[in-house]
């Protein structure tokens, strides 16, 4: 499955080359939702890096882990995970190199809560990438009124102990935006 941007895509194996990750880092996608990042990330961290996919809905944890085990994907670790609840992600305090948040944002009621959670895992230096939606575009992603914009969520990021350092290309009707943790 591709996400259709203004006549391109998004393409995780393209997306992932800003996020310089290195062999061996420890990552999270949280809200991995069908796991569209997981192959780049995998390949990214290599085999002694860990790919953790956080999910909140049951099924899609199951459905991530057997799609790791077909595609012979050792370095992915499929996570039950409540990203909005405190300790609600069972990845220790700052254990993560970097973590990324892929068309998610948009659908959490407290963003807040969800970046002090998500915040908690990545250790101090740490990276923290976010793609989400600039518009509702043709009946694909969030309703009008949901639509969190890169300055709304930079200030959100920037409240719960992140620094905003720059921004990336992420497709035409996406933002792409990358934080670092104090």
């Amino acid at each position: 499955m591709n996400i259709s941007v203004g006549g391109t895509f998004v393409i995780p194996d393209v997306v992932v080359t800003q996020f310089h990750l290195r062999e061996g880092d420890m990552v999270a996608d949280f809200g991995a939702g069908s796991g569209f990042f997981l192959p780049a990330l995998s390949q990214t961290v290599g085999e002694t890096g860990r790919v953790f996919a956080c999910e909140i809905q049951k099924a899609l944890v199951e459905r991530l882990g057997d799609q790791a085990r077909l595609q012979k994907l050792s370095n992915i670790h499929p996570l039950w995970c409540d990203l909005e609840e405190p300790n609600g992600i069972k990845i220790p305090t700052g254990e993560l190199d970097a973590g990324v948040l892929v068309n998610t944002f948009f659908m959490m009621e407290d963003k807040n809560a969800a970046v002090a959670e998500m915040g908690r895992t990545v250790r101090a230096g740490g990276k923290f990438f976010v793609i989400d939606w600039t518009e509702s575009f043709a009946g694909m992603g969030p309703a009008p009124d949901h639509v969190v914009t890169a300055e709304e969520s930079t200030a959100i990021f920037e409240s719960n102990g992140f620094v905003f350092e720059r921004e990336y290309p992420a497709g035409g009707h996406h933002y792409g935006l990358a934080f670092r943790k104090l």
